[in-house]
């Protein structure tokens, strides 16, 4: 579950994100990967892979865990209630069935209401949400609805289009293959000029 903290009531809102998630135990995790590297028949004392456990652990770690960030809002002064969108921001997850990375870009924008949000806020969130073991379905509407929530705007728009390396690597390998999935709140969900203009800045349309 995400955390939003307060840190001065009589301020304008400053929020802390944070992630409330298991600690990642390092030391076991690097066992796990030499007992796994064992059971399918690679020599962990091996030159090559002596210090592999090590690096996979913190691999993993570093894909699981998602940094906190200040939430910087500012007062919405001049009314603007055109869309604000951020195109393109990167997104790295792992995949929670298979372990394997999927990779791609999230596009997120939304109508302000009374607040608009520092820009580079937007991919914060994306990351909050993406580090850690997901589907693309679940982070895609994670990502909507805590804006949704914490900034309280007139609709939201996710899109997130990603490489699964479990899918084109692994069974049936389906190489270039990409999925795309989208979440869409309030205005933007409910009018339909204001979805299509969305679509269409987000680079769907065309």
């Amino acid at each position: 579950m995400t955390a939003v903290r307060l840190e001065h009531p009589a301020a304008p809102p400053r929020l802390v994100a944070v992630e409330s998630r298991p600690s990642i135990d390092i030391a076991a995790a690097e066992d796990a990967v030499t007992d796994l590297l064992v059971a399918l028949g690679h020599d962990p004392a091996n030159e090559h892979l002596v210090d592999t456990p090590r690096r996979v652990a913190h691999a993993f770690a570093e894909l699981l865990t998602p940094r906190a960030f200040d939430l910087t809002t500012f007062p919405n002064d001049e009314g603007y209630d055109e869309l604000v969108l951020a195109r393109g921001i990167p997104i790295r997850s792992v995949c929670e069935h298979h372990l394997l990375p999927f990779v791609g870009v999230a596009h997120v924008g939304y109508l302000p209401g009374e607040r608009i949000l520092g820009l580079s806020k937007l991919a914060r969130v994306v990351e909050l949400f993406a580090h850690g073991t997901q589907v693309q379905e679940r982070l895609t509407k994670q990502i909507a609805d805590w804006l949704t929530t914490h900034l309280q705007p007139e609709g939201v728009g996710v899109v997130i289009e990603a490489e699964h390396l479990c899918m084109t690597l692994r069974g049936v390998q389906a190489v270039g293959a990409t999925t795309v999935t989208s979440t869409l709140t309030g205005t933007l969900r409910d009018d339909a000029r204001s979805r299509a203009e969305f679509f269409t800045l987000a680079g769907l349309n065309n």
